[in-house]
């Protein structure tokens, strides 16, 4: 993995290519490479690092409309320029990108290409090799490309350039996402959307096991048994302004300021005339049908998870476990009689899920998707989707899509209560309508969560957030927010395990922050706060306006009503880490070694 564009038509492909692998930033990288076909033969230019890295090394002078490009995300072989993609066949004739792994390339390597001398350390050349030594045994093109995928076992996203043909693309895909793009005399290849998103508004969904013949004016999509299907375009809802900055110096603090607007227009989209949160009764239906929901997902969505666990056992009273996906996989715990599968994503290709996903349906049992992307992998898979309407989230670390999927859990658990009858003591949409406003508030206020982050976290290695209920779960996102873009080893713990272990990692100047927003444990809370000050620890004290604060409080929030108090606690922990990371000079929307999307198990 990570990113994958290609173009053919009739523009220059050099810098429509580059154009889309900028778009693809993103998902993660640490290399960067494009092909370019045209009568000479094909340019290859790579290298690690950066597109702009990249840009500086592409001859302009090469012309091209046809190409293919890749952001790498190392899996085989360390990240340099030899491992970047493009790869190419030994004879030079076929170059490929790939995302995903092949997990059985040495035994491809043993029984078909022994001869071949690799000149990467990739799973990936393999692949391509072995396609050329179809070839000259006699096979098309097209039927040596079925032919090895046939064999291959694991993941595959691919694009393949034929030196001897300038008017075909190959693609292919196998649990890695791809999509195809189409337009007025040309066609593009994306891994999704938002890369190729100036180009076109026109995507084809592309199936597991499925190859395209991709022309100028044309596609044939194929099983790998030959067999033509069909499918027609669908149009994106979002546009290339959507996926720009605009006058912000980073995505994340643009996604940041765009949560209170992304919980309105949740409001929007899922409460009827009367005023009522309304969800596809198909949905709650399910949800009501099940004697337990099981909730997977992996990062920032199973914290959501947490989340939502509580509030659906809370105001639905329907029994509710939360797992992590690449867990569930190999782990799976005992089942109840009637369950159903609850699975949360903001690209809705994460791999680890999609394998739960498929286990689950082959056992029968029913699954519903929440995901950020329309016509992605689980959300086209499961039996029941719900969207989170947040609109492209193009910073690795995840905020709009966080308060989405909260916001989103909570309808599902509202409108469950009142399909069983049972009455709940507040109106969900009033309240969450001042939980919009809340949010709103603490994204004006940037300065003093800047300066807590200046005071807290400027010359440490190591910080705790505590909290104790809902608090809890907010904390584990917080701590993962701090050490995913600010390389602050951070940890989320609840209040009263401190003295179970943990305590003995307090020092004097240990920055603790906790959450005290919720009214039934504040007392505990920040008896755990007296625990660690008297430690030598430096306390930071994030309360609610109701909920008993103390002038001594560092952040008081406003206040909500306590169902909702998640989302207004997303907005400091994400600008606390967003300000630590600017101090520690790092990387805000593409923190090193990670990817948006994971679609690698």
């Amino acid at each position: 993995m990570c990113g994958i564009v290609g173009y053919i038509g009739d523009k220059d492909a050099r810098d429509i290519l580059l154009k889309g692998l900028s778009n693809l930033e993103y998902r993660g990288y640490d290399s960067a490479g494009i092909a370019l076909l045209n009568s000479d033969g094909v340019h290859v230019f790579k290298e690690k690092g950066r597109i702009d890295v990249l840009r500086k090394i592409v001859d302009p002078a090469v012309q091209s409309t046809l190409g293919i490009g890749h952001t790498r995300w190392a899996t085989h072989g360390v990240p340099n320029r030899r491992n970047a993609h493009p790869h190419q066949s030994a004879s030079g004739r076929f170059t490929i990108v790939h995302n995903g792994v092949i997990e059985n390339f040495s035994q491809l390597k043993a029984e078909y290409i022994p001869d071949v001398t690799l000149k990467s350390d990739t799973d990936t050349e393999v692949v391509v090799q072995v396609i050329e030594h179809f070839v000259e045994n006699g096979l098309g093109v097209e039927e040596a490309l079925r032919k090895t995928l046939k064999f291959i076992d694991g993941s595959y996203a691919i694009a393949l350039l034929d030196s001897e043909n300038s008017d075909m693309l190959y693609v292919a895909k196998n649990k890695s996402p791809l999509l195809i793009g189409t337009g007025d005399g040309f066609n593009v290849v994306a891994s999704d959307a938002t890369a190729m998103i100036q180009q076109t508004k026109q995507y084809v969904e592309l199936m597991d096991e499925e190859i395209v013949e991709l022309a100028r004016d044309s596609y044939t999509i194929k099983d790998l048994d030959g067999n033509v299907k069909t499918r027609e375009p669908y149009t994106v809802s979002f546009d290339a302004h959507d996926t720009e900055k605009g006058a912000y110096p980073h995505y994340m603090l643009k996604e940041i300021d765009e949560q209170p607007a992304v919980i309105r227009r949740l409001i929007q989209k899922y409460s009827g005339d009367n005023g009522k949160i309304t969800v596809d009764p198909d949905v709650i239906q399910a949800v009501t049908d099940c004697d337990r929901l099981y909730i997977i997902a992996c990062g920032t969505s199973y914290h959501a998870g947490l989340v939502g666990k509580h509030l659906i056992e809370h105001l639905a009273g329907i029994p509710t476990e939360v797992h992590i996906s690449s867990e569930f996989s190999y782990n799976m715990p005992l089942l109840s009689k009637n369950p159903l599968f609850l699975f949360i994503s903001q690209s809705g290709e994460t791999a680890d899920s999609r394998a739960v996903l498929v286990k689950v349906k082959k056992m029968g049992y029913p699954t519903l998707t929440l995901t950020n992307v329309e016509g992605s992998t689980l959300y086209r898979e499961a039996d029941y989707k719900m969207l989170l309407y947040a609109g492209p989230e193009i910073a690795v670390a995840s905020t709009k899509a966080y308060t989405a999927q909260m916001a989103v859990l909570s309808f599902i658990a509202v409108a469950t209560a009142g399909r069983k009858g049972l009455a709940l003591d507040f109106d969900p949409v009033h309240e969450l309508s001042i939980a919009a406003q809340a949010m709103e508030q603490m994204v004006d206020d940037k300065a003093q969560l800047k300066e807590i982050a200046r005071d807290f976290l400027s010359i440490t290695r190591n910080a705790f957030y505590i909290g104790r209920g809902l608090d809890y779960y907010v904390c584990m996102e917080a701590a993962l927010k701090l050490k995913e873009i600010s390389y602050i080893q951070a940890e989320g713990f609840a209040g009263g395990e401190l003295k179970h272990g943990t305590i003995a990692l307090i020092e004097n100047g240990t920055p603790v922050l906790a959450f005290a927003t919720q009214e039934n444990v504040n007392n505990s809370i920040r008896n755990n706060v007296e625990e660690v000050l008297a430690r030598g620890a430096h306390t930071c004290i994030i309360s609610m306006e109701g909920v008993t604060e103390q002038p001594g409080d560092q952040i008081v929030l406003p206040k909500v009503h306590k169902t909702y108090t998640p989302l207004v606690c997303a907005i400091p922990l994400q600008l606390i880490a967003y300000y630590a990371a600017l101090q520690n000079e790092c990387d805000v929307d593409k923190p090193r070694n990670l990817a948006k999307s994971v679609t690698v198990e």
